[in-house]
């Protein structure tokens, strides 16, 4: 059975050492707390009660076998056994979609390199070279050729930088070595999305379509919604006598063919949407025809909604699954020979029309749900200069040369 005793360090920090073993030969394992409330500080038995209790979690981690001595772990183990069931698993911090890719990288392209490293003998320099290798032809896994995008390089980087960052915060290493390795750059591209008349041409098009999909790609093009906020709505979220849909659910992934499902992407994704009378008018009969459809298949035993009620589906009330609007989206652009773009930049066409026709900024970062209006601002700042231009532009006509009073010839 183990024993415990805590030792006084310094001012605010104390040792806990815990002893296994038979009587004739013992291991000691120690860990170092530093306590920083001056609330706990000032109360002698909060504090002992604080130490001790401190003591027994160490003493069960230790006799149960899932302490790790820190420098001692390596990357691989840390990984498996602390990251992600103590933090990436966990939907408040990593969301579903997020977790998976995270894991994805990390087999793809960190374990190989880095995983047998101990945590404590990753240095700067290793890290600095791993990046580097990363440009490199080799670094792609999946057989193609040429290079790794620099966005994946980044991505890579942005995982391998939370892992540390987490063994860093919870003491397992003293200083984060990926501090001094320069985050890989992306050059941000403008994107592109529709101008008006194209857009025109698109909702035209729209209408040689069934009205369900008609209905969620204007979600995206005339509400600026996430192709994930669509695919989670329901009907109770619809408020078809105001005008307005509130955006509460994502769905971003499909699991075992099941929607895996979430809150929006951040605080400010969680929005009520103002809709034209003219798209709500299609959505009445879109609940008509949804009513109609759910009932049939409950007669003939198919439905599968159960009692969930999402306002898209494929006929027999389970969401799409996740990525299949956009592949519709796209055999859709490619039939009409529409101009390519993606479906998330029918989101940034929203905005773009929105800009152009006057819309204060603030409501433009509402209607897409950023959580900051220089977000919204950096996001489309190629399209408010081109604005600027246009507004300048139309001073041409005061220019000297046409102001200028004409002469008069001699007679």
């Amino acid at each position: 059975m183990a024993s415990g005793s805590i030792e006084k360090r310094g001012k605010r920090s104390w040792r806990l050492i815990v002893e296994v073993g038979d009587s004739g030969e013992r291991d000691k394992e120690s860990r170092t707390i530093r306590i920083d409330d001056p609330a706990l500080l000032k109360t002698t038995k909060k504090l002992q009660d604080y130490l001790d209790d401190q003591l027994h979690q160490f003493k069960r981690e230790v006799e149960s076998g899932t302490y790790m001595k820190p420098q001692k772990m390596r990357l691989d183990e840390f990984y498996e056994n602390v990251w992600k069931p103590k933090y990436a698993s966990n939907p408040t911090n990593l969301s579903p979609l997020s977790y998976k890719t995270y894991q994805t990288y990390y087999n793809s392209h960190i374990k190989e390199q880095l995983g047998d490293k101990e945590l404590g003998a990753i240095k700067t320099i290793h890290l600095v070279t791993f990046v580097a290798d990363l440009h490199k032809p080799e670094a792609r896994k999946d057989g193609k050729e040429g290079c790794l995008e620099p966005g994946t390089i980044q991505y890579i980087y942005r995982v391998l930088k939370n892992i540390l960052k987490r063994a860093t915060e919870w003491k397992l290493i003293k200083e984060n070595p990926i501090i001094g390795v320069k985050k890989p750059v992306v050059e941000q591209s403008e994107g592109e999305f529709y101008e008006e008349e194209e857009a025109n041409t698109v909702i035209s098009t729209l209408y040689q379509e069934p009205r369900k999909w008609r209905l969620f790609i204007l979600g995206a093009l005339v509400g600026g919604c996430r192709r994930g906020e669509l695919v989670g709505l329901e009907w109770n979220s619809v408020d078809l006598k105001n005008r307005t849909m509130d955006i509460v659910n994502s769905i971003s992934l499909t699991e075992e063919g099941k929607a895996v499902e979430k809150g929006p992407k951040n605080k400010s994704s969680k929005r009520t949407i103002a809709l034209p009378d003219w798209y709500v008018e299609e959505l009445k009969i879109h609940r008509k025809e949804w009513l109609k459809n759910m009932w049939e298949m409950k007669e003939a035993e198919l439905w599968k909604g159960e009692d969930r009620e999402y306002v898209f589906h494929g006929g027999y009330g389970k969401p799409f699954y996740h990525s299949y609007p956009y592949r519709w989206w796209t055999r859709f652009v490619n039939r009409h020979k529409l101009k390519k773009i993606r479906f998330h930049d029918l989101r940034h066409s929203c905005a773009t029309l929105l800009i152009e026709d006057g819309a204060p900024m603030k409501a433009i970062q509402k209607q897409l749900g950023h959580a900051r209006e220089q977000t919204t601002s950096d996001t489309y700042a190629h399209v408010t200069k081109k604005l600027s231009r246009d507004t300048a532009d139309r001073f041409n006509k005061f220019a000297p040369e046409n102001s200028r009073p004409q002469s008069v010839p001699k007679s």
